[in-house]
């Protein structure tokens, strides 16, 4: 007899690379978006305006890049301190490592005779794994990984970057603002829906949510470009 196949498919292994993808593509669209829509609102030629979307891709992929890598390596060199003193804990007491694992399952719902062999048997296995994860909460699946969550935040800043732009070179001098507008939220509705529907969250309060913020930076964007127009 055949035995039915495991289909549950969890998101979990999806945390760090989408978070990184969803906030550098989020952020591409939003500031670059933003800052065409400002400095065509101060009445600057096309090739300003371009010239500053061009210019806010390639910093801001690099900001972006450089932030996430340093906030997620300080995480992974926390998440490492952590394991190298449970490895020294292991290796100076591992009987009370022993006590310590027993008490968390019979915390967890097992009688003490149980959780006493089942933390035998994985601390026989891999005492530090065993550790990390039921002591410390740390796992490989969702353990930091700054490159990854680097190169994450650049491509993805700056492929949402050049949407805008495009929008912007395709658009007639007198409607720029208004189409790159246009375009921004199109592919910000787009981007709630996708990220939503990788992460399992509801797709409709992703898009609204993410409309809303992206319209409202936008239009005091404008707002500043006009103010500095009249200025001159």
């Amino acid at each position: 007899m055949l035995r039915p196949k495991h289909r549950e498919h969890h998101r979990l292994d999806r945390i760090g690379w989408l978070r990184a993808a969803v906030l550098g593509a989020n952020d591409g669209i939003l500031s670059t978006s933003s800052l065409l829509v400002g400095v065509a609102s101060a009445q600057a030629t096309s090739g300003s305006v371009l010239l500053a979307g061009v210019a806010g891709l390639v910093a801001g992929a690099m900001s972006m890049a450089a932030g996430e890598y340093v906030s997620v390596r300080s995480q992974a060199d926390s998440e490492q301190a952590e394991l190298d003193l449970e490895s020294r804990e292991l290796r100076d007491d591992p009987t009370g490592e022993h006590k310590e694992l027993t008490e968390i399952y019979v915390r967890r719902g097992l009688d003490r005779a149980l959780a006493h062999d089942v933390a035998e048997q994985l601390m026989k296995h891999n005492a530090l794994e065993a550790h990390a994860r039921d002591e410390l909460g740390l796992s490989v699946t969702t353990s930091a990984k700054p490159l990854q969550a680097a190169a994450a935040s650049a491509v993805s800043f700056a492929s949402g970057a050049i949407l805008p732009i495009l929008a912007a070179v395709w658009s007639p001098p007198e409607h720029l603002a208004s189409i790159t507008v246009g375009v921004s939220l199109l592919a910000l509705a787009i981007l709630g829906a996708i990220s939503a529907r990788l992460g399992g969250a509801n797709t409709s309060r992703s898009v609204a949510r993410i409309v809303f913020w992206g319209a409202l930076a936008m239009a005091l964007s404008a707002a500043v470009g006009r103010l500095f127009d009249a200025a001159v």
